[in-house]
């Protein structure tokens, strides 16, 4: 076998082990290679090699382990070398400017990977090539990372992290000139420069002599203070902080959080949080919590709700690990717990960014020039804030990359962009950051909870107040879980081609008839004058929206990152119009019928969202 006389009886399978083990320098992966091809495991050498891991406009994200299809050394330095290639292409000044790499603490011990070591393969290659590079001494939040890109003006940046997925999981997250997540054509540019540079440098192994190359440096302190000042821009009360009797829980779920999160309350000089003990340091290991995703709900928080009781707090506050996104929830009069919704949480801080400007602000005209946004599947309670309040609100494709760029234009032409959201929990309240962001969020929501308890209003209460000025919204989404492609195009086929009719969609849902359609897998959009969709279009994800005549809205789509058909539903009344039951056995049973109508014919096939 060392000499590569092995055959599996699949000519590209072998070839592709073949070159795996003699581009591989980790001895670990190749041990783990070299046991499955000395075991006859031909089935799982075909999942870790029969296709490469896809560069997607999220870049990558997948399991750790050996192969092309995982997170590995070899993986890293091949997808680095793509990308330098392509920056080098992209950008003549990039030896002059360079790029910030950062990571979080997730780490494989049986493949040998780590975010960290991970992050100084990816260093050593561009420094191979002469590139300076900011490679962050330690463990940071995933918005340090843009947030570097735009302070020291850099032409791009990477961060080793796969965020909220479960613990075998790395992803390598990229960021460009602009502080905006790549968006395409770049993701398919660069996965064409990676497929031509598959062959590991010389230096590309080289992470000792690149730790002491002068090209690298360290930004870490610099960007931890600069960080915090431009995050204090936010800060507008002050005096309420300093003397407020709030307590609050905060738990960064073994991830990165903890200490930023901290540093964010001092920097709004607000009492520190009283941090989760089993869950305040990093552990790769996730050991309290069956999926690290404040999303979930409960089953994360339970720590935090004991915590809570113990110290008398009534509001905790959750990030992921790689703490670009925030979880809220508060403690009831009946004593149960509320965890809100992503929706709701966007409620709750469009409504207190666009107050705190409102405060600030002497002249009411330029509302002409403040925008706020959110993703297409999100609440549309901005929108309706925005008509009421004269600001304008845009919809974006989902994904916070969409909502960067479009928000760098919008700066780039003089506008304001106040805040964006995403319901996946994902919060935007500050420009110096064109990516969700869940520590600079903790802060303002720690501001806002405290600013309420002075008028003696809970987030609930508040929440309600916004719902009855500007319309309640009410929405319900989820997800099955379904790892066959096949099984994913044929749901998706048959809306396309309704009663076995090509290109024609259905008219009614049970008893909700539907009044518009938008395919953005297609490009098709009822609603349109010429039938042509608005929004970009891509037609490798999955994604159709239902408008219905009752005003309900339902949008179906693929997940980027995960095995999930997502799907995502919102029904509202009109502002001071109150019947919440109405409104709510309206959308359970519009929901009921979606999943009856287009989910059933495949239901055998999909796993539900687990309890």
């Amino acid at each position: 076998m060392e000499n590569g006389s092995f055959s599996t009886g699949d000519t590209e399978l072998d070839r592709a082990v073949r070159l795996w083990l003699r581009f591989d320098k980790n001895p670990k992966t190749v041990s783990m290679v070299q046991d499955l091809v000395k075991d006859g495991a031909v089935e799982t050498l075909k999942k870790y090699f029969s296709s490469r891991m896809e560069f997607g406009t999220a870049g990558l994200r997948a399991a750790m382990g050996p192969g092309i299809a995982c997170m590995n050394d070899l993986t890293i330095i091949q997808t680095t070398q793509g990308f330098c290639r392509y920056l080098e292409k992209s950008f003549s000044d990039l030896k002059e400017r360079g790029v910030v790499i950062g990571y979080d603490a997730r780490a494989h011990p049986p493949s040998g990977g780590s975010s960290k070591h991970f992050a100084r393969l990816a260093a050593a290659v561009f420094i191979s090539q002469g590139v300076p590079v900011h490679l962050f001494s330690d463990i940071t939040p995933t918005p340090f990372v843009p947030f570097t890109v735009s302070h020291l003006g850099l032409c791009a940046g990477i961060m080793v992290t796969a965020s909220h997925n479960p613990k075998q999981d790395n992803g390598y997250k990229v960021y460009w000139e602009n502080g905006a997540q790549i968006v395409s054509p770049h993701d398919k540019e660069i996965s064409k420069a990676i497929e031509e540079n598959l062959e590991p440098w010389p230096e590309s192994w080289s992470t000792e002599a690149a730790l002491k190359n002068p090209l690298l440096k360290d930004p870490y302190q610099d960007i931890h203070t600069e960080y915090f000042k431009a995050i204090q821009k936010h800060c507008h009360h002050r005096d309420i902080n300093k003397t407020s009797k709030v307590k609050i829980v905060h738990t960064s779920v073994h991830g990165v959080g903890h200490a930023f999160v901290q540093s964010a309350f001092k920097a709004f000089e607000l009492n520190p949080p009283y941090a989760v003990e089993e869950q305040k340091d990093p552990d790769p290991e996730f050991p309290t919590v069956k999926y690290p995703n404040p999303e979930e709900g409960e089953g994360v928080l339970t720590l935090s709700f004991a915590l809570a009781e113990r110290e008398g707090a009534t509001v905790v506050l959750a990030n992921d690990p790689d703490a670009d996104r925030l979880a809220i929830a508060e403690k009831q009069e009946n004593g149960q717990w509320r965890v809100f919704t992503g929706n709701e949480l966007g409620a709750l801080l469009g409504w207190w960014m666009f107050r705190c400007w409102k405060q600030q602000t002497s002249d009411a005209s330029v509302v002409k020039n403040l925008y706020m946004l959110s993703s297409t599947v999100s609440s549309k309670i901005l929108r309706a804030i925005a008509l009421k309040e004269g600001f304008h609100f845009e919809e974006t494709l989902t994904g916070f990359k969409w909502m960067g760029n479009r928000a760098r234009d919008l700066l780039d032409q003089g506008k304001t962009v106040l805040f964006a959201f995403e319901e996946a929990i994902g919060y935007m309240c500050s420009p110096c950051v064109l990516d969700k962001d869940g520590v600079s969020g903790a802060a303002i929501a720690a501001e806002m909870i405290s600013y309420l308890a002075t008028e003696n209003i809970s987030l609930s209460q508040q929440l309600t107040s916004v719902y009855t000025e500007y319309g309640y919204h009410m929405s319900k989404n989820s997800y099955f879980i379904c790892h066959n492609q096949d099984v994913i195009r044929s749901l998706f086929e048959r809306l396309r081609n309704h009663d076995g009719q090509k290109n024609s969609y259905p008219t009614e849902c049970g008893r909700f008839p539907i009044s518009a359609i938008r395919d953005l897998t297609t490009g098709y959009d009822s609603s349109q004058p010429d039938k042509k969709a608005v929004l970009p279009v891509s037609s490798s994800s999955q994604m159709i929206t239902f408008t219905f005549s009752n005003g309900g809205v339902a949008t179906m789509r693929t997940s980027g990152t995960e095995p999930k058909i997502k799907y995502y539903t919102e029904l509202c009344t009109a502002p001071g119009n109150s019947d919440v039951a109405y409104l709510k056995k309206e959308l359970d049973e519009l929901v009921d019928a979606i999943i009856e109508n287009f989910f059933e014919p495949q239901k055998n096939k999909l796993q539900p969202k687990p309890e």
